[in-house]
Order: C-alpha cells, then structure tokens, then sequence
C-alpha cells in the first residue's frame, strides 16, 4: 500500500509537470500583464478579487512549486501593504497545509525508513521533543536551508504535529511575507513609497538577523548533537 501512494504521488507530479510544460501554467501566473483583469476585480469586486489570487496562489505554491516571494509581490501590488500581507499569508499557509498533507498520505510511510537511516536528517526531522521541532521549523522558514516548497512536503513525512506546523510556519513566514510585500506596494505607491520601503528595510534586516543568528547558533555549533 505505501507503495502504491508512493507511485501515485510520483505519477501526479510527472502529470502536473508535463501539463505545466504543455499549457503553461507557471508562466502565466508569472506574467504581471495577467494582473490587469485581477486589478479591475480589486476595484469592482474586492472579494471575487482576493477569492481568485488566494485558489492561484494556492495552486502556484503547491502544485507548480512557484517561489513565494511571487505571490508576495502580486499581493503587494493588488491589495497594498497591509491587506495584500494577510491574503500572501493565508493563501501561501493553506498551501503549506496541502502539501504537507499530502506529503504525510503519500509519502511518510514510504520514505521516512528510508531517511531515517541518515543520523544528520534523522537528527533535524525526527527530534522527538516537540519545542525542537518548532525551532527547526523556524531555522527552515527563515533561513534558506532548501527550497519552500520542498519544505512543505518534507514536513509531511516528520512527526511534527499539524497544529504545531501550520501556527509555527504562519508565524515564521510572516516576515518575510511582510518584507516583500510592503517593499513592493512602496514601489506602487509613490504617495507613501519612503515609508513602505523603509518599513520593508526594517523587516529585512530583522528577517536577515534572526536568520544569521538561528543558523549559528543551529546549523554551526551543531546545538542539537546527541
């Protein structure tokens, strides 16, 4: 049975990948002319507007493994500093939920035996004590160890909890999210362009310096050895 999901999770990606390829999904969702309809909806019907960046940001974030500073920028652009940060936050957040749903079903009971055996990922994804699993998540979310949306799927086959998962990377992301986000509605917004992107400074030095300190106190000086 875990390897059939296996299978069908390999399958499904192999689908999306080829359809991505023929149709152009990925590109169109980058393409910032597409922003004009979405525009318009903003001014006529604010709620169909964020309805439809939220399903596109989902869609782009877990199955075309879409960076998330491009849904940062959109919202940014569409919604302005503060709005455009909460719906980057939710929609990017209900994604992670999904990927790492599905990497739980699909994949944690083929390749988590498989991973284990490595005692550097057995150390960083299988800690047992549920405070260390949220501060790996936090070195993850804020420092660039390995690519977003790998990440969501590779939390999947851990044992951290849901609850703790989701909260810890709305929390964690959030920065980031936020940094991005008011930087680009600064670069909209010539009226209030200096606060915004100072605002965004503010956020990026911060991000940067939590992420420094978190990688030397975790990745360097090897906090969690056993």
């Amino acid at each position: 049975m875990k390897d059939k999901k296996l299978w069908i999770f390999a399958g499904t990606v192999i689908a999306i990948c080829c359809f991505n390829h023929i149709f152009g999904w990925s590109s169109c969702i980058r393409d910032m002319d597409n922003l004009t309809f979405l525009k318009q909806g903003v001014r006529d019907n604010l709620p169909y507007a964020i309805a439809v960046y939220t399903l596109l940001t989902i869609a782009g974030c877990t199955f075309l493994a879409l960076p998330g500073i491009t849904f940062a920028v959109f919202a940014g652009l569409l919604f302005g500093p503060v709005l455009g940060t909460l719906c980057c936050s939710a929609a990017t957040t209900i994604g992670a939920a999904l990927a790492f749903g599905a990497g739980r079903f699909f994949l944690k009971d083929s390749v988590k035996p498989m991973v284990i055996k490595n005692r550097y990922l057995n150390k960083w994804l299988f800690d047992s004590r549920e405070e260390n699993k949220l501060f790996v998540l936090a070195v993850t979310r804020l420092v660039p160890v390995f690519p977003y949306n790998l990440q969501n799927f590779a939390y999947g086959i851990t044992d951290i909890k849901f609850s703790t998962y989701i909260i810890g990377s709305l929390v964690f992301m959030l920065p980031g999210t936020a940094m991005y986000t008011v930087g680009t509605a600064g670069l909209e917004d010539k009226e209030n362009r200096m606060l915004y992107l100072g605002i965004a400074a503010v956020l990026a030095v911060g991000v940067m310096g939590i992420g420094v300190l978190l990688k030397k106190k975790y990745i360097q000086e090897g906090q969690y050895e056993k």
